[in-house]
């Protein structure tokens, strides 16, 4: 077992944390007044002329609402080396870059110091909340993480994925430490070059330390499924590995040879036994309790467009808790799963009020108020003005706005949340979907929710064949009179036209959305396709994303693919085995 270190307090924790959120509106201030008084002199809010004001209904007044291409300029500038301060007041010293999978370019995001600390206070809250229920005890973790390259900005930034930079900060390992979540895989694993490579490594490191797995997680959802994905395909070889205490020549990379080389040794018992495991198994169902008998829970982000993905964890998971991580984007972290025994699919986030000033969007106004106060015309070209953190309303949706202690100000984050309580008189989230994702040819609007509804409704057809949709994305094609929906899925294995027809059908009628209900009965948008895509295509799709740096960690398969990634939509496209076209209007 490992050596006991230093643990983290975590009854200390929940305390803080209690004290926080009973008074949040007052923290709310506070924070606003810390990121104001120490960015002051930045250029950005001198030339919105706050002259020192740190009040909120000063910074509301002075601030406009903006979205990542409004201050593209200004942290171009940061990452081209200015030398004035830019966004903040202390230097920005290193750059976020986001994995471009949601709008098919990726963005640069600033990270300081205090966006490492704010991280830190995220993962420790939720790490407290959930230690009281399932306790890890000097245990270790098996943790699917990858850390992509840092690349050098023309002004000398470190730039890599916010992943990355969490991953290879001091400060994050010397936390993981003391919440006894230390990863079983060696730097050299996590930091590897290519991520096939580092995926076959966690993998052995966790039949190494089988025993004394009691966690595990990565960021998303995806990569833990994609992960036991592999482990099917090369279990056998990593028994020989494990048999022989000779690793297999498909690691080619020394340092990771290297390190691998002193943590295998030949093992033939442990490697009868995972035979015995696998060969035992029905349809892999249970594989990751079989694996590693003393795991407390499975971790990772398990919300929005990863809960496609739950139903083939749980496959893999059988028993074992999933526990949602928490909430935030690479612009900045929002709340903490304090109620770990929810489902993923009910997890909600407590929104920590001291990392952060945040704001909301209401999606749902009162059209009538609206009407009588502006008329008609106004009303629909007027934007609903934000609320503050303890004026959210339960059972109302909003997007949320942003500033941080990054230089995020006022910052649209293009999320979709819905308020499902407060704790103390802070709110908790529940994450609905991104606001800017959608299909729309007429007058319908499709959101990246109303895809995944479809798509399950759909794939229940297959689930009676003992199949399942591996992973799914769509377009819209108007290169057609009138234009339709496409939808792409890669299926495991085969099945009937009669069937997949049938599935169309049922992809077309569940899209509920009263402008393409209306759209789609008039003739103003065509039958949707369905292109059923061959086996690995969304692979391809993957490794396009890792060609260009993005980091597993942070993949997200592209829910909506068209003009701002056409090369996506052309590995799509190429790879069509059979398509489809919806009868059912």
């Amino acid at each position: 077992m490992l050596e006991k270190k230093e643990i983290l307090d975590v009854e200390k924790v929940i305390r803080d944390f209690e004290v926080l959120t009973k008074d949040a509106e007052n923290v709310q201030r506070e924070t606003l007044k810390m990121i104001l008084e120490e960015n002051g002199c930045a250029e950005y809010l001198q030339n919105l002329g706050l002259n020192g004001r740190t009040d909120p209904e000063s910074f509301k007044a002075c601030v406009p609402l903006v979205t990542h291409k409004d201050l593209e300029p200004c942290i171009q500038r940061v990452a081209d080396g200015a030398f004035s301060p830019i966004l903040t007041g202390k230097p920005i010293t290193t750059i976020s870059i986001t994995s471009g999978t949601t709008q098919g370019k990726p963005k640069f995001v600033p990270f300081n110091d205090e966006m490492m600390e704010t991280t830190l206070q995220i993962f420790r809250t939720s790490f407290a909340f959930r230690n009281k229920e399932f306790p890890i005890e000097n245990g270790r973790a098996l943790q699917f993480i990858y850390s992509s390259k840092q690349i050098k900005t023309k002004g000398g930034l470190f730039a890599g994925t916010a992943t990355s930079n969490v991953f290879r900060n001091s400060q994050f390992r010397k936390a993981m430490k003391a919440m006894q979540s230390e990863c079983c895989s060696p730097d050299e694993v996590i930091f590897g070059p290519d991520f096939h490579q580092s995926l076959y490594c966690h993998l052995l490191c966790g039949l190494i330390f089988h025993e004394e797995i009691q966690l595990v997680s990565s960021t998303f959802a995806y990569s833990i499924v994609l992960a036991f994905r592999t482990f099917e395909q090369v279990w056998e070889e990593l028994c020989d590995d494990i048999r022989e205490g000779v690793l297999t020549s498909r690691i080619t990379f020394p340092p990771v040879r290297s390190a691998m080389a002193k943590l295998l040794k030949p093992n033939p018992e442990l490697a009868d036994m995972i035979e015995k495991k696998c060969s035992g198994l029905n349809n892999w169902y249970g594989l990751i309790p079989e694996l590693f008998p003393n795991v407390k829970y499975i971790y990772g982000i398990m919300t929005g467009c990863m809960e496609p993905y739950l139903k083939k964890l749980r496959h893999y998971a059988a028993d074992v808790p999933l526990i949602s991580a928490d909430y935030g984007s690479s612009e900045g972290w929002i709340g903490a799963n304090i109620n770990p025994s929810l489902p993923p699919e009910s997890a909600t986030y407590a929104v920590l009020p001291n990392i952060g000033y945040f704001e909301f969007i209401p999606l749902k106004e009162n059209v009538e108020e609206h009407m009588q106060e502006n008329g008609n015309v106004s009303f629909l070209s007027m934007e609903p003005k934000p609320v503050d953190l303890t004026e959210v309303r339960v059972g109302e949706e909003y997007e949320v706005i942003i500033t941080n202690f990054g230089g995020l100000y006022r910052y649209k984050l293009g999320d979709v949340v819905k308020v499902m309580g407060f704790h103390n008189s802070t709110p908790e989230l529940k994450f609905v979907c991104r606001r800017n994702v959608m299909l729309a040819i007429n007058i319908d609007k499709s959101t990246e929710q109303d895809l995944q509804f479809a798509v399950e409704e759909a794939a229940k057809l297959i689930s009676k064949k003992k199949l399942e949709v591996i992973d799914f994305s769509s377009n819209v094609d108007v290169s057609t009179d009138p234009g339709h929906y496409v939808i792409f899925w890669e299926i495991s294995g085969e099945v009937s036209d009669e069937v997949l027809t049938e599935c169309c059908n049922c992809l077309d009628r569940s899209f509920v959305d009263g402008g393409y209900v209306s759209s789609r009965k008039v003739d103003a948008i065509g039958p949707l396709e369905l292109r059923v895509v061959r086996r690995g295509t969304f692979q391809k799709v993957l490794d396009h994303y890792l060609g260009l740096g993005a980091a597993l960690s942070q993949f997200k398969t592209p829910r909506c693919v068209g003009l701002t990634n056409n090369k996506v939509l052309q590995i799509l496209c190429d790879n069509v085995a059979k398509n489809y076209f919806s009868t059912a209007f």
